[in-house]
């Protein structure tokens, strides 16, 4: 994303931080967003909503493709798992699309490329052209969540970036909250195509209100894609994802598909950071790791990561129990874990505009505190529990869930300097996807091992306990948390 922006969409942010004659820093003015740039936020976050609700809208519906397509499970875990891996191999690139492309021009890629595989999935005769669908929408999936949070660093003053940065809270925790249960009302009385006829209608009016109104926020960079980079991501990213995912999924045991690409992949990561390394002397990396050298971007990001493992987690160990320990339907079941992520979503802008007030370490250790308490009493879970108590409970989650995700996402970001702000969100996406692959595989495979010898209660025991203990880790990282500035602001005193 361009390190210059126009002033009639930014106004002037660096007024967020002026000094007085002595030099001492004078409080920030409160600034007031211009109608382009509520405009430009708002439709971004409109069509990152339906992206990331798509993603998780297939997961009740497997079981149904398997006998309407006439594949076996392992063949039609391909739509969520190349769902993924195209996800993990084009969010890395994201950094260099967003600097080399118009905003205008990057918007309509990711919605053009959603909205033709959504309608390619609605008509797709057989398993083939329905995977083929599904990669084309990870395509576009993959860029828009990079493309929002490097808009909003962009047009955002930093005073007020907190309270805009917990609306993405809506899309990231509301969408996939919302997409079994959306699938499951569509599953009882509709064709599995109704899923992605659902969601093409507004992917389309997303689309032409972005044609309509959209307008670009600075000038693109000339900035030279590095092939070999390039090429280094499928291996690297998809070969970490893949190999987790198939750990996840139980296929694991020497020479096996699943050790063999986290080999592959840990190997390409290796060759993928030292070319960035290298390519950084020539002002060219394809993922700039310079921000690393921001101590509150490093520390964040590893909060981040820590979150999502647990969370991910969560979203499918809950499920799982739900369903075979409870019996619940798959309807019933996303309708009791729908609650949590509605308030995780909807308390996102009131935790944003606290952060702007009291910084982020109040909210981080709050909520990983309750992250872990959350997670600990998941572990004391039983077949009678009531069901109220565990909705009670991943709602108790998903509040603390909501209080790390907005102060790490916005504290981590703030001190980039304007030309990291695209590989920042690009390097926040990206380990979100493997911490996302890594929580599922380490959880499920606890679950699994424990299950097979002690039974599926005793699976979910070992397998919350364990994310309760991964959240510690949340807590010791939440402390570090402190209030950062932005690169052309003071650090506050």
């Amino acid at each position: 994303m361009p390190a210059e922006v126009s002033s009639k969409a930014h106004g002037d942010s660096t007024q967020a931080a002026r000094t007085d004659a002595a030099g001492a820093a004078l409080p920030a003015p409160p600034e007031k967003l211009s109608r382009e740039s509520v405009t430009i936020i708002g439709t971004l976050l409109v069509a990152t909503f339906v992206v990331i609700l798509n993603e998780t809208i297939m997961n009740v519906a497997l079981q149904r493709l398997m006998v309407d397509l006439s594949v076996n499970a392992p063949t039609v875990q391909w739509l969520s798992t190349g769902f993924m891996l195209t996800m993990a191999v084009v969010i890395p690139t994201t950094g260099f699309i967003l600097q080399r492309l118009s905003t205008r021009a990057v918007f309509m890629l990711a919605m053009g490329l959603f909205s033709g595989g959504t309608l390619l999935a609605a008509l797709a005769p057989g398993f083939e052209v329905l995977l083929l669908a599904r990669v084309v929408q990870a395509g576009g999936t993959a860029i828009m969540l990079p493309l929002l949070i490097t808009t909003i660093l962009t047009l955002v003053p930093i005073s007020r970036r907190g309270a805009v940065m917990g609306n993405v809270s809506i899309a990231i925790s509301v969408a996939p909250a919302m997409g079994p249960t959306v699938s499951g009302l569509i599953l009882e009385h509709f064709s599995w195509r109704f899923m992605f006829v659902f969601v093409l209608p507004i992917a389309l009016a997303a689309f032409a209100i972005g044609a309509r109104y959209l307008t670009n926020i600075g000038e693109t960079e000339k900035t030279r894609l590095d092939a070999l980079s390039v090429l280094l991501t499928v291996p690297a990213f998809g070969g970490l994802v893949y190999g987790l995912s198939q750990i996840g999924g139980g296929q694991v045991g020497p020479g096996s598909p699943a050790v063999v690409a986290l080999a592959v992949g840990i190997a390409a990561m290796l060759v993928f950071v030292l070319r960035q390394l290298k390519l950084q002397k020539a002002e060219a990396p394809l993922l700039d790791l310079r921000a690393f050298t921001f101590r509150m971007f490093t520390v964040s990001v590893l909060l981040l990561v820590v979150a999502m493992i647990a969370l991910f987690g969560a979203v499918i160990l809950l499920p799982l129990y739900l369903l075979e320990i409870r019996g619940l339907t798959s309807l019933e079941t996303g309708l009791a874990l729908l609650p949590g992520g509605l308030a995780m979503g909807l308390l996102g802008p009131v935790i944003g505009r606290l952060f702007d007030k009291v910084g982020p370490l109040p909210l981080t250790l709050a909520g990983s505190s309750l992250m872990v308490v959350a997670l600990f009493q998941f572990s004391l879970l039983d077949a009678k529990t009531p069901v109220g108590w565990i909705i009670a409970l991943h709602v108790g989650l998903s509040l603390g869930l909501a209080l790390v995700l907005t102060p790490a996402f916005t504290t981590g970001l703030n001190p980039l300097p304007p030309h990291l702000y695209s590989h920042g969100s690009a390097i926040m996406s990206t380990l979100q996807q493997v911490a996302g692959a890594a929580g599922t595989a380490l959880l499920v495979s606890i679950y699994a091992v424990v299950s097979a010898a002690s039974g599926s209660i005793a699976g979910m025991h070992a397998a919350f306990l364990t994310a309760a203990v991964i959240a510690l880790a949340a807590v010791v990282l939440s402390a570090m948390m402190r209030k950062t500035a932005g690169a052309d602001q003071p650090a506050p005193h």
